[in-house]
């Protein structure tokens, strides 16, 4: 009987932990995706360097506009595939070559965020450089601050989210591509944020 009472208690209290679980993921992807920004909030800011990470539409276009724009001195794209080089990543992207001559930088060792946070990390070193603006999708921005804050504390980090058009941000309810692409987002996001905060405590 006592047993029985136990495993009927650790049911109980797996269910309610499970259920909690469920109702606070529910609640902070509804904040998540309410707060996803709908515009670039400091467009005009110029700042050292800016980044563009790769994988996704209107991403490199953007940064390249920034960069004649002379919003910084130098683009660093992170993620490139081994074995394109500039000339060749402007024809893929069908823009002149020779607007990125100088000031165009190509990252190859990245291969998912936190690879893209550590790489620009180095070359911002490198660099010497304090300030970057971060080029990425909309969905993808709060997940690419969480790593890029974590690999460069000392870093300003200006966020230029673009806007695909076949992700509704705005009115990702109603579209159920765009909503299971924020709620993966999310949960990503709210993992790296718990990896990194792991990582700080042991640290410490």
């Amino acid at each position: 009987m006592r047993s029985y009472r136990r495993r009927t208690s650790r049911r109980w209290w797996l269910s309610a932990g499970l259920l909690i679980t469920g109702i606070a993921w529910c609640a902070g992807f509804i904040v998540f995706a309410l707060n996803l920004p709908s515009d670039v909030s400091e467009p005009d800011r110029k700042t050292d360097a800016i980044v563009v990470l790769t994988g996704g539409s209107l991403r490199l276009e953007t940064g390249l506009q920034l960069l004649e724009d002379e919003r910084a001195k130098k683009l660093f794209v992170s993620g490139v595939h081994r074995g394109i080089d500039v000339k060749e990543l402007m024809r893929a992207s069908q823009q002149n070559p020779s607007r990125a001559d100088c000031c165009l930088v190509l990252g190859y060792e990245a291969d998912d965020t936190v690879g893209n946070a550590h790489e620009t990390a180095e070359w911002m070193a490198k660099e010497g450089y304090t300030t970057l603006r971060l080029v990425t999708a909309v969905y993808h921005m709060p997940r690419s601050l969480v790593e890029f804050q974590a690999a460069m504390p000392t870093v300003t980090l200006i966020p230029h989210p673009v806007f695909p058009d076949h992700v509704k941000s705005n009115d990702w309810y109603r579209y159920p591509g765009t909503a299971l692409l924020l709620a993966s987002e999310y949960t990503k996001t709210l993992l790296a944020y718990l990896r990194n905060a792991a990582q700080s405590v042991i640290m410490l």
